[in-house]
């Protein structure tokens, strides 16, 4: 049968790993596609660098459009990144009539929806294991092995540079600063990490997964974002005490009014599997109405455990080239007249459980004037830690965990709280997360 022939635009960590993990196992990847997968042209601004790379195995090209409209190449394999040129590469390539494989998350996350109906209109494959959680295959997961199901959430680590960040924060009681050059220097964060410590990398990924899941649009404009810059030592130590870690999770729910999309740092239980990754590790948990919770495990970045996702893409296309188009497995897990508009719902709108930390005058009485204000809001408290004053101080860290209830009720209560005078400034609020 005639081979496959690729072109890689982009030849970095991704690129690169790519390339010689099909070269390196060619056999064995021969033998699951059924054809021959050849890298036929690379893209790259470095050519020379390239060059050094493919050692003579492939032509190398510095403009990527010489690639896409290559009519030799069957499958365009996109590892720039971004949302610009890449994106003019990927129409491209459709438009062309060629299958994609992309590792771009932020691509598919912002202008998926415009990706995938121009590659339904030229009834061509968008590929996109590698986007999310690097080697573990959770988008085959949810798009294929959990068919069966209705899935209720997820919840993922789904960024390995903040994962190693709070895992440094809690074994080592540094600061996030101090962490976070560590991890620079080790070459686990960018030297501009501003996408990974805010949770903009985790929401492109989640708004992905809550897509698949839940047969929506990816909408990440309606995701709520946060980060773990503002997250202190302090509160790693405390939910510590309390049974608890934190870890940044990306978090999609289906609810009765709607659909929740979030990426934010949360308490965990720390009997739960997931609560116990640690480093740079990525781990998914879904749960769903079949099959219970599931937990996928694994690197999430790197040359070569992601080159495993991109290669997996390239022989599942291999395998169904020839397939009707209308019998492929959709882009988006459901059948493009069966997706809704189910509406994502704001945070004020997300029902949760809470941690709370307030610093407050040693004096009778606030502890009363806390939970007063609370159970006028309706919001129970599950647990409670008040910390022994310093010898000579004043204040007194107090901290409360509470039952389920909505955003804007937990943030009009500590509206009424900060403006009590012995709680000395803001009071730091984290969710929490059971994952029973």
């Amino acid at each position: 049968m005639k081979p496959v022939k690729v072109g890689i635009l982009g030849l970095g960590t991704v690129g690169s790993g790519t390339f010689n993990v099909l070269k390196r196992n060619q056999k064995e990847i021969l033998g699951r596609a059924g054809r021959r997968i050849e890298v036929a042209m690379v893209a790259d601004r470095d050519v020379e660098r390239a060059q050094s790379i493919v050692k003579g195995d492939c032509e190398v090209v510095a403009d990527g459009y010489l690639l896409v409209n290559n009519p030799e190449i069957d499958i365009v394999v996109e590892l720039i990144g971004g949302y610009t040129v890449a994106k003019d590469f990927v129409l491209k390539a459709i438009e062309n009539g060629k299958h994609v494989v992309t590792a771009n998350k932020a691509l598919l996350a912002v202008h998926g929806n415009e990706i995938f109906e121009a590659a339904q209109k030229k009834k061509v494959i968008v590929a996109f294991e590698a986007a999310v959680a690097g080697g573990i295959p959770i988008i085959k997961a949810l798009r294929e092995g959990l068919t069966a199901n209705r899935i209720e959430w997820i919840a993922g680590i789904i960024n390995g540079t903040t994962n190693f960040i709070l895992s440094g924060m809690r074994d080592k009681g540094l600061d996030f600063n101090t962490v976070l050059k560590d991890a620079q220097a080790l070459g686990y964060a960018e030297a501009d990490p501003t996408f990974d410590i805010e949770g903009i990398d985790a929401a492109h990924k989640a708004t992905i997964m809550s897509a698949i899941a839940f047969g929506v649009p990816v909408q990440f404009d309606k995701a709520y974002v946060e980060g773990i810059t503002k997250l202190e030592s302090i509160d790693i130590t405390y939910a510590e005490q309390l049974g608890y870690r934190i870890k940044l999770l990306g978090i999609t729910k289906r609810m009765a009014n709607g659909i929740e999309l979030r990426v934010h740092p949360t308490l965990i239980p720390e009997k739960r599997l997931i609560a116990n990754v640690e480093g740079a590790m990525n781990a998914v948990l879904v749960n769903s109405d079949a099959v219970g919770a599931t937990l996928y495990y694994g690197k999430g970045a790197g040359s070569e455990p992601t080159a495993s996702a991109v290669i997996a893409d390239l022989v599942d296309i291999a395998r169904v080239d020839t397939v009707n188009p209308e019998h492929r497995v959709p882009y988006l897990a459901f059948q493009p007249d069966a997706m809704n508009d189910t509406p994502i719902l704001p945070i004020t709108e997300v029902t949760t459980s809470y941690y709370l930390r307030m610093q407050v005058k040693d004096q009778p009485g606030v502890l009363a004037d806390i939970t007063r204000i609370l159970a006028d809001l309706s919001i129970s408290i599950d647990a409670f830690l008040q910390k022994e004053p310093l010898e000579g101080e004043t204040l007194v860290d107090i901290i409360i965990l509470t039952h389920q209830t909505q955003e804007k009720n937990m943030n009009a209560a500590i509206e009424k709280i900060e403006q009590i005078s012995t709680v000395m400034g803001k009071v730091t609020k984290i969710r929490l997360e059971n994952l029973l």
